[in-house]
């Protein structure tokens, strides 16, 4: 047996070698466009849950422990990187925002709170109480997140609802996203409905969004645009509407029913508002947290005025391209990095507009080999070959790529497959994808600059996630997508152009 091994030509063992040992010359790898730098201080336990680029260039993060650093050298070499307290003591801050008026705002446990280093001695000395309006019924889940600035200056706090015993009764507002004039402190109720709303944030525009945890009433992941009245599925809050003076109208309790899809739930309940994206189980994530729209012209790579959005339990951040159609944002959602230390719980660009990536698995396992963190994600300068944009159309879909494509692999409809699904709103704990079918690409045309191609899809279904895969599709240089699957959530089918 020896012998005969011996007698095999060296040019096929160092083939099978090359074939059973290495990974294919070529195939691009997520590390290749975006770097994880790891800052990895010794003295501290850094479960960041906020971070804030300020106006002077520091970068301040808060911590689930309630303690908040400036990030010293921030942008220079991580193991070279100090964490200088700045304030300690608080309760559960779960975000940071930087006041036009120099203030630093975020949202504890149990209200909305302010502080200011008024001596220019590196700690802050004076913290006020903006508002304290919502209630804690002492349950360990009663998070409140944010502040994001709106179009009107107020500032959003998001209210996740308690997940066991209420030891001291139930609170009101659990649920619900409130808007607070930080001139006058008074809090504004805006909308109802929600579960887990770990991430909430402003778009470029001023419209806020808001992210939602699959479980009981919400099937699966979302990203949802919130306004006034807007009631989101999840029944827990409505009882609050009953407080006197509440000027929202809503669902009466009891009265939202188990077992509907939720594409047609607007029939019975009028202001129920579908998600802009649905991030379908494991396919994207588990629990989708903070978010940050690339601002950056570039900068970060060729997804300008692109949203980004992390998750906790896969230790990951997703890409989503957004439009609206027909008065709803919809869109889709495409993965982008994972390989993260720990569940990332905010994400914020940088002055350089490199991200900023802070983690803790406080509460809920994530993915990764620790159990809290922050990290820096820097573009490479190299351009990824993906799909840039999906945007819907009356018979399908627009793609528009990072890269020229292969005519040849582009234009086959068979380089392109896929399904459809939806979700029921239900009160048990998440839910299947249902009403399944086959998606299949009848025509695909590619543009003339090879930048964009236009797909016929049927059959396409109002309300139902597009599970696409472009596995076929090679760039012009030959190289395979480096994530060949976008998830859009169809729920306005676009009308045909007269």
């Amino acid at each position: 047996m020896v012998n005969r091994i011996q007698s095999i030509p060296f040019t096929i063992v160092a083939l099978l070698c090359v074939a059973f040992a290495a990974p294919a010359i070529g195939q691009p790898k997520e590390d290749d466009y975006y770097k994880i730098l790891t800052f990895d201080p010794a003295d501290y336990v850094l479960e960041v849950s906020g971070i804030a680029a300020l106006k002077d260039g520091r970068v301040l993060i808060c911590t689930r422990r309630g303690e908040f650093f400036i990030v010293d050298g921030a942008y220079g070499e991580p193991e070279k990187v100090t964490f200088k307290p700045w304030a300690f003591g608080l309760s559960q801050p779960l975000g940071l925002h930087e006041g036009e008026d120099g203030w630093i705002y975020f949202a504890q446990r149990g209200e909305l709170t302010r502080a200011k280093d008024t001596n220019n001695d590196g700690q802050a000395d004076v913290f006020e109480t903006v508002n304290d309006d919502w209630a804690i019924s002492g349950n360990y889940h009663e998070y409140a997140f944010g502040p994001r600035p709106g179009k009107d200056g107020k500032l959003w706090v998001t209210l996740n609802k308690p997940f066991g015993g209420e030891p001291y009764g139930r609170a009101h507002w659990r649920g619900w996203a409130v808007a607070i004039d930080p001139k006058t402190g008074k809090m504004h109720p805006m909308c109802n409905g929600l579960r887990s709303p770990a991430g909430v944030e402003s778009a470029p525009w001023g419209d806020v969004f808001f992210t939602d945890n699959q479980g009981e009433w919400c099937n699966a992941s979302k990203l949802s645009h919130m306004a006034f009245g807007d009631f989101h599925g999840h029944p827990h809050g409505l009882p609050t509407v009953e407080l006197e003076g509440n000027p929202i109208k809503m669902p009466k309790p009891g009265t939202v029913p188990s077992g509907q899809y939720m594409k047609d739930l607007h029939k019975t309940i009028p202001n129920f508002k579908m998600p802009a994206v649905w991030f379908p189980y494991n396919k994207m994530g588990k629990s989708p947290s903070g978010m940050a729209w690339d601002t950056s012209g570039g900068k970060f790579g060729p997804f300008k005025n692109q949203l980004f959005v992390a998750d906790q339990s896969g230790a990951m951040v997703m890409r989503v391209f957004l439009e609206k159609i027909d008065g709803h944002w919809q869109g889709a959602a495409f993965n982008f990095r994972r390989g993260f230390q720990c569940g990332i719980i905010r994400i914020r660009f940088g002055k350089d507009y490199s991200m900023f990536v802070g983690m803790s698995n406080r509460g809920w396992g994530g993915a990764g080999n620790r159990p809290f963190g922050m990290q820096r994600l820097v573009w490479t300068g190299k351009t990824p070959f993906e799909v840039h944009e999906m945007r819907a159309t009356s018979t399908g879909f627009e793609l528009t790529f990072t890269e020229p494509v292969d005519p040849k692999t582009a234009a086959d409809p068979a380089s392109y497959g896929g399904s459809s699904y939806t979700y029921k709103l239900e009160s048990r704990y998440g839910g299947p994808e249902v009403d399944t079918q086959p998606l299949k690409v009848t025509q695909a045309k590619v543009a003339a600059d090879g930048l964009s191609v236009r797909l016929t899809v049927e059959p396409l279904r109002a309300g139902f996630v597009h599970e696409m895969h472009f596995n076929g599709v090679r760039s012009k240089s030959g190289l395979p997508l480096l994530h060949p699957k976008g998830y859009y959530t169809l729920v306005n089918i676009p009308k045909a152009a007269e």
